[in-house]
């Protein structure tokens, strides 16, 4: 696979907010056909040869717009994978720092929201936190919900869960909401939040989700 290529996709998601701007509908629309297709072969030829239709269809516009937007900023950090994120998952969890966040939040088990619904459950609850996922689909974090005998799960929400939410942006920073659930925290000992629900101290998840509005305790 050509390292330019993949450099100036890198690129291309590097300084996307400027890009998207001069990008016309057709193209943008191409160029999603490209990445989707660089996501369902991965180490083929038919991947290499998505990214340099993508590299290539994206190459003159840069140039053409390189005196207007500026000189590119550096891409360290940021990778091809980004820019599908940015194009086909429509959201920003992409770069050095958020694309690692991304990556761990999704890889934590959790629910599409077909599967919610078929189990009788509401998948639109706004205090429920919705990850977009690959080609933007809905992943409902599994800890949410309450567990069924014989070890399943269903589709029942946590009451603390639903109580909680008040606390953290949920429709407007989803990621921010898991990250906070599904990371050690301070104020619990250096416990996950998460890891609390079900059992005899799950308490302890309202003071710390408090302390997110009122950080000093007052």
């Amino acid at each position: 696979m050509n390292e330019n290529d993949l450099s100036l996709l890198a690129g291309a998601a590097a300084r996307w907010d400027l890009l998207a701007r001069a990008l016309p509908a057709a193209t943008r629309e191409s160029l999603a056909r490209h990445l989707r297709a660089t996501r369902s072969e991965p180490g083929s030829e038919a991947r290499a040869r998505a990214v340099a239709a993508a590299a290539g269809l994206l190459r003159p516009l840069l140039v053409r717009e390189e005196g207007r937007l500026g000189a590119p900023p550096a891409a360290s950090g940021f990778t091809l994978d980004d820019l599908a994120v940015l194009v086909l998952d429509g959201h920003r969890m992409v770069g050095p720092v958020l694309s690692a966040v991304r990556e761990r939040l999704l890889a934590e088990p959790a629910l599409d929201e077909a599967v919610v619904a078929a189990r009788g459950g509401d998948p639109r609850l706004p205090a429920l936190i919705r990850l977009p996922g690959p080609g933007g689909l809905r992943r409902l974090p599994l800890f949410q919900f309450e567990p069924e005998p014989a070890d399943r799960v269903g589709a029942t929400p946590r009451p603390r869960v639903l109580a909680v939410a008040v606390h953290l942006d949920v429709v407007d920073d989803p990621w921010g909401a898991a990250d906070w659930w599904l990371s050690p925290n301070a104020w619990l000992g250096g416990v996950r939040p998460a890891a609390l629900l079900g059992r005899a101290d799950e308490a302890r998840v309202d003071e710390a989700a408090r302390c997110l509005n009122d950080p000093e305790g007052e």
